[in-house]
Formats: C-alpha cells, structure tokens, sequence
C-alpha cells in the first residue's frame, strides 16, 4: 500500500508536512505525562479519570504522520507507564502501539488541525485504547473485567475536551520552520 498517493487532499496547505519537535520535547512531555498519571490521582483522586499519556501518543502520532513513528511513540510511552504503574508489562505498551499506529495512519488522510475534529478523535481513540484494554485483560490475563460504559463514556468526553486544549498547547512546542 502507498501511503503517499492517499494523504490529503490534493491543494492542501498541510499535504506532506509532518510537525517536527525538538528532541527534548518528545522525551520531556511524554514523560511529564506518565508522571502526572501516576502521582497526581494520588493527590486529588478526582483527576483519575485523565489519561495523559494517551492523549500525548495520539498528539504525536497525528502530527508526525507516520505509522512506524507513532508504533514507536505507543510502545515507549505505553511500556514506560507500564513499568512505572501497577499495570501488568505490556498490556499499555500493545494497547499504545495499537493507537500510535491508527492515529498516525488517520493523520496522513485527514486534515488534524480542527478542534472538532481532534475532539471527536480524542473521544475515538480514548473508547478504542478502553475497548483493547478490556479485551487484552481478558484475553491474556483472564480477567474478569465488568464494562463501565456509563463510566467510560463520560470519562472519554472529558478526556476529549482535555486533549483539544493540551492539543493547542502542544501546538505551540513545534520547532519553528
């Protein structure tokens, strides 16, 4: 399959570019990311629902345009947090390169640059990173894992609504040119 014939639509302003960052930037906001997962819900319980990490693998991966860089980016943040959670190892890190990958492979088709737009896949990719999850628990580990739809369907709105503004954030991190 060739990627580069189906990437944007021909005349758009952003067709071929992929956002580049400062290497200090794709180490540093990855891992202020897991940290804040880890240690902040420690503090203020409330904000356990907030999954940064994930939103900083989809930002990532939607900027950089590239399924084997967003494989990377998942595997390394999502083994990172796993090594550093309770979690068992691996079950982020196959979950995160999972959605490294289909939010690199949505980035080269879609203009990524619309709030509404990173709003909608926030809320997608938060659902499908829940749903691997969910089967990758029960599939391997074989656990038991009841589904908290009411639960996960509201934290996904909330976590959408965060993603757009550390999106705009992020935004301003890109090297200039």
């Amino acid at each position: 399959m060739n990627y580069s014939e189906d990437r944007l639509p021909p005349g758009s302003d952003r067709e071929g570019q992929t956002a580049q960052f400062r290497r200090w930037i794709l180490l540093a906001v990855p891992l202020a990311a897991i940290l804040f997962q880890i240690y902040i819900p420690l503090f203020f319980e409330f904000m356990g629902f907030l999954e940064l990490p994930l939103l900083v693998t989809v930002y990532f991966s939607l900027m950089r345009r590239s399924p084997i860089g967003g494989i990377v980016i998942g595997a390394l943040v999502g083994l990172a947090q796993d090594s550093l959670s309770k979690n068992p190892l691996g079950m982020l890190g196959i979950v995160k390169t999972l959605v490294g990958y289909f939010a690199a492979s949505v980035g080269m088709r879609f203009d990524v640059d619309h709030s509404l737009v990173r709003f909608a896949l926030c809320f997608f990719f938060f659902m499908f990173h829940q749903f691997f999850y969910w089967v990758l628990a029960r599939a391997l580990l074989g656990q038991e894992l009841a589904p908290e739809v009411g639960r996960v369907l509201f934290s996904g709105i909330l976590n959408a609504a965060v993603g757009v503004s550390l999106f705009l954030f992020l935004d301003k991190l890109r090297a200039p040119g």
